[in-house]
């Protein structure tokens, strides 16, 4: 199967869109042996090393976010893409549990929107964490069918400049203050990894289950596209040229890693075809406990903070079977100011109520056209 992946490549009119289909296939599932590893640090023929500014963050500031020095970290690219990076998870062991709080708990939390809103009142979707945490902590009821709580019916959420769907654009007049820890782990990981005074000013979080997917587009939303892009997730990433017919690249995201688009990589296709079922960083005491068993022990002044054990079997259940990914964008460059644009009521809606393949077959340059195949994000 390694060889018939390749063979697409090589064949057919849409090549991006032959490969996320092969990609995505359940029976028989996928090879995988053709996807590329960074964790492994093998640098060859489609990956080299990139060097990081060793000198940007220093080690408390990246301690105080919940990361790793940055002469720990490890930076692949691949020939051929400049501005793309990859950063093989710099994150401290046990410091994920407290972003993946983050995200479940306070960042889905008015005045942020999310996709709940194209449907429920405010009022309903006001402590969406409050309305689901009892139900989740408690064990599955056998095999009888749940309903689904607000936080499984998560598909988007957006920060900062919300992301228009319908016009893909952000516009001064819909903004909310960006949050400020995650403002100060998305500038410390653009400088070391060369972009110095990044400010993150918009947030898409999706919210994926594990039969998922994130369909071909391109993001060129933002006006200055010199900014990195920044977000992670586990997957199969699919990273292609400036046009469809450009065969992609297929590699591994692990959880925890960090993926920089800048400059040209910004405007080449990519997808998410498969979402991974690998759990975040476990330590050997267990997810939940490592920053109570001292494997992190948050500083004063410290943005990461202990999980509490209720807070973390809401988590944990959460992640079972559903992903989070973080995507970090700055939407002005210095100096710049939105356009004079007339802006509509509806511009806090989303896509769709549920995602699919996001590619209508056609070879018209898409953005941001965030897909998933069913009515729930992970």
């Amino acid at each position: 199967m390694a060889k018939m992946a390749a063979s697409m490549v090589e064949h057919g009119e849409d090549a991006f869109r032959t490969l996320f289909r092969f990609y995505r296939r359940k029976h028989p599932p996928p090879d995988l042996r053709n996807v590329v590893d960074f964790s492994k640090g093998l640098v060859g023929d489609k990956v080299l090393s990139i060097n990081l500014d060793l000198t940007a963050v220093s080690d408390g500031e990246a301690s105080r976010v919940g990361l790793r020095p940055v002469r720990e970290w490890r930076a692949f690219g691949l020939h051929g893409c400049p501005g793309f990076i990859i950063i093989a998870n710099p994150f401290l062991q046990g410091s994920q549990p407290f972003w993946v709080r983050q995200c479940l708990k306070f960042y889905p939390q008015k005045p942020n929107v999310c996709n709940l809103d194209m449907h429920m009142s405010p009022v309903d979707t006001d402590d969406i964490w409050g309305k689901s945490a009892n139900i989740l902590r408690s064990p599955p009821c056998g095999k009888k069918k749940e309903p689904k709580t607000l936080l499984e019916k998560l598909r988007w959420v957006t920060l900062g400049y919300h992301y228009n769907w319908n016009t893909k654009t952000y516009s001064p007049d819909h903004y909310t203050p960006f949050p400020a820890d995650l403002h100060s782990l998305s500038g410390l990981i653009a400088a070391g990894a060369g972009f110095p005074g990044f400010q993150a000013e918009a947030g898409i979080l999706n919210y994926y289950r594990s039969d998922s997917s994130l369909g071909i587009h391109v993001d060129e939303s933002e006006l200055d596209h010199t900014r990195p892009l920044l977000f992670g997730q586990s997957a199969i990433f699919l990273l292609g040229g400036t046009r469809r017919e450009d065969p992609p690249t297929a590699m591994y995201m692990h959880s925890g890693d960090v993926m920089v688009m800048s400059g040209q990589s910004r405007l080449l296709y990519h997808a998410v075809p498969r979402i991974l079922q690998d759990l975040p960083s476990p330590p050997p005491a267990g997810l939940g406990t490592a920053l109570r068993t001292g494997q992190v022990s948050p500083k004063q002044g410290s943005l990461v903070e202990e999980v509490s054990e209720e807070d973390w079997a809401v988590c944990s259940r959460y992640i079972q079977s559903s992903r989070v990914n973080m995507t970090v964008r700055q939407v002005l460059g210095p100096g710049q100011s939105f356009p004079d644009i007339c802006t509509t009521k509806d511009s806090d809606a989303g896509p769709t109520d549920g995602y699919g393949e996001g590619d209508t077959g056609g070879q018209k340059r898409r953005r941001s056209d965030y897909s998933e195949t069913e009515s729930s994000n992970t």
